[in-house]
This record gives C-alpha cells, structure tokens and sequence, in this order.
C-alpha cells in the first residue's frame, strides 16, 4: 500500500490586534482544497488573542507550532498598531521559522515581516492606506502599492481584506493547478482572479454598472481574446469616445484598457499551459498574441518564468 502523502502545514499567526476576517481567511480558502492543506492557528505565546472588534479569540497552538509549517500566514492588525518595532515576542516566534518555509502577510501585516527583515530588498505590497507609512519605515523595501499580491519567491504579501482571499487561491493555483483553484473559489463563492489592482478601490465612487459601465464591454472582450482588439473597438462596442472610455476604464478596473487585455490574455495563456498539451505557437494564438514569441515575452514579465517551465511545473501539480 503507498504510504499517504503528507499534508502542506500552513501555521497562520495571530498577533494581538488581529482582524478576525482576514485570521479565518487560511482557514476558510485552503480548508476547501479537497484536504491538500492542514490549517493551524499560533499566538506568540499559546494564550488567547484580542481581537480588533469587541471579543477574543482561542488558539490550540504556541510559537512552537511555526517550526512545523510548510507556510506560514500572519494575519493583519488594526493599522494603529503598526509600528517599525516587533511587539514583544514576535521576533522571537518569527525566528523558530524554517529558512525553507513560505511566509506569507495579509495587508498590515507586511510591516511585521519588514520589521523583521525579511522583506529586504524584496518586492512587496500593503494596503494602500498604509503604504506611504510603509513606504517612510521600509525604504529598502521595494514597495509597489498598485497590485492586489506580490509573490517574490517564498516570501509573498497581498494587500486589504480580500486581498487575502486572492492570495490563498494563488497558493492553491501555485501547488496544485488552476482546477483546484477554481473549484475551492466556487466552493467559496468568490472570484477565482481578480483583474487590475489596488487602484481601483482608492477613495473614488463606486463604479456604475447602467450603461456608462465598461463591463459589458469587458465581457465582450473576453469572448474575443483571440482577436486583435484596439482601444477603438472596445470604445465603439461600449457606444463611447475612446477618450471617454479609456478613463472610464481605468476608474473601474485601475489599470488601461491595454494593459487589462494583456492580462486577460497571460490569465487565460496560463490555464491553456496548465490543462492542454497545445503548443506555445498555438496558445499565443487562442489568447490574442500574435507570436509564441510575444507570448514568452508577456508571460515572462508577468510571472518571471517561461512557458516551458510553467508547464512544467503546473502540469507536475495537475
């Protein structure tokens, strides 16, 4: 009989102040990829935590707990408990971390792993409220306030609230394929990628959704990605000036049209690496680039790697 593979142990780490939303994220996302994932929750010395709302929370684990894990998550605090020093104990937890596990912040909690040093000139993000803070505290801290995640090797951060809800189905997509990130996102009832970045939810109004919207129009889009689409026939499927669609567009989505397509179109190159044995040649042109040679390009400054070995490496998960 084969023996059972071991699951992934993922340690999130509550520290005091913690948001209890962003602290069950782990727990909710990974606990529905088919049990690949064994969820445990630390406190800095094994005793209950507050909470950011009016009530506390239990947790079966110490520090010890992060000696064993594969990843480990540290959850948010409230923003007025960010400062550039370790509340006591975390460095000394932080420190019990095998140099090969993932570590992985949700929103606030990047100024913990940059406190720490290990953010040092890595590329990372944080909630956008915070990042000029950020910014000031952390110099050698390649910030880059605009996207929703950042994956710098094993060392990620996401952004605010569903930020981490992004990033967890990332961790799902990275160890097993996007058929399982798919399905733990329907199983969750969320999105399984979100498009643009942190731009879009910066102190504007909410986008229309009545005919002003470009959402039709992106809808639209996204059943032609196979086609050359310029700026002017998008413009002209949402009856307006591509001046005024084009800042339409980036107040909803926070990103340019191009850009936008360019994405769609790495998204849906990528799924097409993971579940078919299409060649690069053909994928460029399923998705919208004219050669595999641009294809290898926009992948590349996308994700930093090749088609090859993305296939490589998601076909071994699938």
């Amino acid at each position: 009989m084969q023996a059972q593979q071991r699951k992934h142990r993922v340690v999130v780490l509550a520290l005091d102040g913690v948001y209890p939303f962003e602290l069950g994220i782990p727990s909710r996302i990974l606990g529905a990829a088919d049990g690949h994932y064994e969820i445990l929750t630390c406190s800095v010395d094994g005793g209950p935590v507050r909470t950011n709302a009016d009530f506390t929370v239990g947790v079966q684990h110490g520090p010890e707990a992060l000696a064993t894990a594969d990843t480990v998550v540290v959850a948010p605090v409230a923003s007025d408990r960010v400062s550039a020093e370790l509340p006591d104990g975390v460095a000394e937890a932080l420190a019990r971390i095998r140099p090969d596990a993932r570590i992985v912040s949700i929103c606030t909690a990047a100024f913990v792993l940059a406190a720490a040093g290990l953010l040092d000139g890595r590329r990372a993000t944080t909630h956008w409220q915070v990042a000029e803070a950020f910014g000031r505290m952390y110099p050698q801290v390649d910030l880059d306030p605009d996207v929703l995640f950042v994956d710098d090797d094993r060392v990620l951060t996401s952004a605010g609230a569903a930020s981490g809800v992004d990033i967890c189905l990332h961790l799902v997509r990275k160890d097993h394929g996007s058929e399982l990130a798919n399905k733990v996102a329907r199983r969750c009832v969320v999105p399984p990628f979100r498009d643009g970045g942190q731009a879009q939810y910066i102190e504007q109004p909410v986008p229309e959704t009545g005919p002003a919207s470009t959402a039709a129009t992106r809808a639209w889009a996204m059943g032609r990605l196979d086609e050359s689409l310029a700026l002017a026939d998008l413009a002209a499927h949402a009856r307006m000036s591509p001046r005024t669609f084009a800042r339409r567009f980036h107040d909803e989505v926070g990103i340019s049209p191009g850009r936008w397509l360019i994405q769609q179109r790495v998204v849906h190159a990528r799924h097409l690496l993971e579940a078919s044995d299409l060649s690069v040649d053909q994928i460029a042109g399923r998705v919208g680039f004219a050669t595999g040679a641009s294809l290898r390009q926009h992948l590349h400054a996308a994700i930093g790697v090749s088609p090859q070995a993305y296939r490589r490496t998601f076909q071994t998960a699938r």
